[in-house]
């Protein structure tokens, strides 16, 4: 496929994702909160946006394994490994902290900052940095080992 149409059909479903965001007040970090907070003010609200995700996501994944290309041309990537690791576990744990304590994930998080929220500046920054942390630990433990000089 040509590069225009990529660029395009990845405009569109990113505009079309952020303004489903939105409109499901996943972009308003006390929306979140309060769907969060089961044992308080609980807002389930979200439960139903997340349901209707879940519903999507699985109806098109199984209709991508029927498929070896993508709609527009391109190779169909599908991740391989299924394992539960620690790594996993680990990532996940940490996702939901900062879910929980910000009110932002990262696709909301880039839609609110789009739209001018404070607040989602501070999270996308955070984000950036613990990204390149994550990138600077991951370097040092591929980095291949010397031994010892004896001198």
């Amino acid at each position: 496929m040509n590069k225009p149409m990529d660029i395009l059909s990845s405009f569109m479903v990113g505009l079309i994702f952020g303004i489903g965001l939105i409109l499901a007040g996943m972009t308003d970090p006390s929306k979140v909160i309060g769907f969060l907070d089961v044992a308080g003010l609980w807002d389930p609200s979200l439960a139903f946006v997340m349901g209707g995700a879940i519903l999507v996501g699985v109806v098109a994944f199984r209709f991508a394994n029927w498929r070896s290309r993508a709609f527009f041309g391109g190779a169909m990537q599908l991740p391989a490994d299924s394992d539960i690791h620690s790594r996993l576990v680990i990532g996940s744990l940490l996702f939901g902290a900062g879910w929980g304590m910000a009110g932002f994930c990262p696709g909301p998080a880039l839609t609110a900052l789009g739209t001018g929220h404070p607040k989602a500046l501070i999270f996308v920054v955070a984000m950036v940095a613990g990204m390149a942390l994550f990138e600077l630990a991951e370097f040092f433990r591929r980095a291949p080992r010397r031994a010892p000089s004896s001198r």
